[in-house]
């Protein structure tokens, strides 16, 4: 009783220390056997069928420790008083054997403290149902044993005799003796309904527990049963895992774009540098601050009017802001500068008035000058197929440069013709060299070359027929043309 109530102390210290945690206890029926493998003749067929199991009980203490957030991973440890060993019995027929026994029963009953150190899989059946399933190495310390026979021995025809003999096992390194610890695989299955557990399990020891003679000779305990029990407390509820993050921005990794460099939550936990929520990483412009439509850019302005193009009512033409962004009215251009626009001027590139449209008003030359002109062009000579100016030429051509130097404004157009004799380049040529004798002969009068203008036209624009003598003379002439400049 005293070791029973040694056992049941362990028990509750082993569950306070625990208190933290869930804790259960759990008691039930179980039976126990033992694994004897020796060289004794006759063993299998003859000895080892007449062992059987030993019934016991099991109590204890299960801790649930978890082992991740989901609730179905723990490690269960627990501490169990179980009781171990097994019967043998055994009747004798003394009609076929020459023998007085009738019978032998031999116990060999050992207790251990067994401390499974399990992994649990837990699968939820319901709300508060869970099907769980658990295995792992035990260890096993000798607590105390037993070890009894009784043999029924026949005396003479009708006296029997009863002898009985027993004694403890004890525990040493001698034969016939249990060793103080053991070790073995365990598993167990069952039902958690809210805070009740059903269950049963089986123990296989893996080491040699009793020594005898024969180093040959191994034991090992085996064990399969039930167990039911309860929760006594209800676990802390555990603090959920932090989540990794790398760069301690806040944003566990499994969600941050960026995991190792520090971002916002704006940005998927990307760097920002302009602050305008949009991650560097997909931002055109990260150290200007702009827009989502801009890809991170701000918004354009094409014309470089200060007025950007979200607003600018003209964005590819410059203008102020007060006017949208749009350039001013432009005045009407007047290229000459008359003050005449171009699209009203007929002389758009030569000033001129308004009344006269635009175009410059020319000065009427007196006819009286422009016939002295036309006289002097009628008496211009040169020597039939020359260039050289007849001296009587002279006084009509001295006549022309007096009129140019009294007008300063007039210019003369010095116009030669041919008649259509001889070939037409020959005729062009040497109409052109007497257009040019007359034009040197004006300048070397004083007349600025800028004024004079002389062009050879060969036989072209006849002012007579060729076809007669008199025809050709008239159409080999000099004519003299007066302008205003």
């Amino acid at each position: 009783m005293k070791k029973l109530f040694t056992l049941l102390c362990l028990l509750v210290v082993f569950g306070t220390g625990f208190a933290q945690l869930r804790v259960a206890l759990l008691a039930g029926p179980h039976a126990a056997s033992v694994d004897e493998k020796n060289s004794i003749p006759g063993w299998e067929t003859q000895v080892k069928p007449f062992y059987g199991n030993r019934s016991g009980f099991n109590i204890g203490f299960l801790a649930d420790i978890p082992l991740n957030n989901s609730g179905k991973l723990y490690f269960q440890p627990g501490i169990f008083y179980l009781s171990k060993g097994r019967k043998f019995q055994r009747f004798y027929d003394t009609t076929q054997i020459q023998t007085d026994t009738l019978s032998v029963k031999h116990t060999f009953y050992t207790n251990y403290i067994d401390i499974p150190l399990n992994v649990t899989y837990k699968m939820p059946l319901g709300k508060k149902a869970k099907f769980f399933v658990s295995a792992g190495p035990y260890l096993s310390f000798f607590y105390n044993g037993k070890n009894s026979q009784e043999t029924l021995v026949a005396i003479g025809d009708s006296a029997l005799k009863f002898n009985k003999e027993e004694d403890d096992i004890e525990v040493g390194k001698a034969s016939r003796k249990a060793k103080t610890f053991d070790y073995g695989i365990n598993g167990r299955a069952g039902f958690e309904l809210g805070g009740v557990i059903i269950s049963g399990f089986i123990s296989q020891g893996l080491g040699n527990f009793f020594q005898t003679d024969d180093d040959a000779n191994t034991f090992k305990h085996k064990v399969f049963g039930a167990s039911v029990g309860f929760w006594l407390n209800k676990a802390a509820p555990t603090a959920p895992k932090k989540p990794k993050d790398q760069d301690n921005d806040g944003i566990p990794d499994v969600q941050d774009g960026c995991p190792t460099q520090p971002g916002s939550a704006l940005t998927n936990g990307c760097p920002d540098k302009d602050g305008d929520g949009i991650a560097d990483n997909v931002d055109k412009c990260p150290d200007v601050a702009g827009k989502l439509a801009y890809k991170g850019c701000p918004i354009p302005d094409t014309d470089k009017d200060g007025v950007n193009d979200e607003e600018d009512k003209c964005p590819t033409e410059a203008g102020p802001a007060s006017n949208n962004g749009c350039p001013l009215p432009r005045p009407e251009p007047d290229t000459d500068g008359d003050g005449v626009i171009d699209k009203e001027d007929k002389c758009p590139t030569e000033p001129g008035t308004r009344a006269n449209n635009g175009c410059p008003v020319v000065p009427v030359i007196e006819q009286a000058v422009i016939e002295k002109v036309n006289y002097a062009a009628r008496n211009i000579f040169f020597p039939k197929g020359s260039d050289k100016l007849a001296t009587t030429s002279y006084p009509a051509l001295d006549e022309v440069a007096n009129i140019l130097q009294k007008n300063a404004t007039l210019r003369l157009n010095i116009n030669g013709y041919t008649d259509n004799s001889g070939a037409v380049a020959a005729n062009k040529l040497l109409s052109q060299k007497r257009a040019d004798a007359v034009k040197k002969y004006l300048s070397d009068k004083g007349i600025a070359a800028s004024r004079l203008t002389a062009t050879g036209h060969g036989p072209a624009n006849p002012v007579a027929d060729n076809s007669t003598e008199a025809g050709r003379n008239k159409n080999r002439r000099v004519e003299l043309k007066l302008m205003e400049q």
